[in-house]
């Protein structure tokens, strides 16, 4: 590659190859080693024949950065991916944390496509106005932290794109969350929710807030919690902008 002894970060959208961008797909064609969770590399793998692959398990991240910036000194372009955006509840921040304290610079970050945007585009436009993401994920933030951020935002009016809602250890994560905006928001403010985005069995769903509060969710769901002007409307989402119509 034009760049050699180079780590890539690129985000690789939600997994239809069609929502990859082309910065990510040519970074991927032309780098020497492809490195990433197991899943994700797995679902490149048969795309790029002929690279050098790296992968390991959920929690190995830091080990995973270590060894991007262990073969980019020893000369490889080395594109680090993640689903979505890397810098979205991604590897940017850590593989840039491990290469700081390294000593190792040659870095870039290669935009993707995020949950927020893509399931957005399924629902409609719940994101027209201002709006936050809040992950629910509380292996690397306190639940405390988790549940101000969702009173903050449900004060400030904001939109709410809730990442990473529930797991096999936090099956009940979502519906907490539910419960804390229900104590500020209407129970029939407008909401939706999406699955598997670009993947089989992708499917959406508009809903109320307290109707959200008792979906199913798992890793590969997303959900979206509209202001105090968000509506449904033709089985969709819309948040105005504010123009007069």
């Amino acid at each position: 590659m034009e760049n050699a002894g180079k780590i890539y970060v690129v985000g690789i959208g939600p997994g239809d190859d069609r929502m990859m961008t082309k910065r990510a797909a040519q970074v991927l064609e032309e780098c020497d080693v492809i490195a990433g969770y197991q899943t994700y590399v797995d679902a490149v793998r048969p795309r790029y024949p002929g690279k050098v692959f790296f992968s390991n398990g959920m929690r190995g991240e830091i080990e995973r950065c270590e060894k991007c910036v262990e073969m980019a000194r020893g000369g490889s372009a080395v594109a680090l991916i993640c689903s979505g955006d890397a810098g979205v509840y991604g590897m940017a921040s850590p593989l840039l944390e491990v290469a700081e304290r390294a000593g190792f610079s040659d870095v870039e970050i290669v935009a993707g496509v995020t949950a927020a945007n893509s399931g957005a585009a399924l629902l409609g436009a719940p994101l027209g106005s201002d709006h936050c993401s809040i992950s629910l994920s509380d292996l690397l933030t306190p639940w405390e932290q988790i549940e101000k951020r969702l009173r903050c935002a449900a004060e400030g009016d904001f939109c709410i794109v809730i990442y990473n809602p529930a797991s096999r250890n936090r099956a009940a994560h979502l519906q907490k969350a539910c419960g804390i905006l229900l104590t500020m928001l209407s129970a029939e403010t407008a909401c939706g929710y999406v699955k598997n985005i670009g993947r089989e069995g992708e499917e959406m769903h508009c809903c109320t807030l307290r109707e959200l509060a008792g979906i199913s969710a798992d890793m590969f769901t997303t959900a979206f919690v509209g202001n105090s002007r968000t509506r449904i409307a033709d089985g969709r989402l819309i948040t105005p902008r504010g123009y007069r119509l």
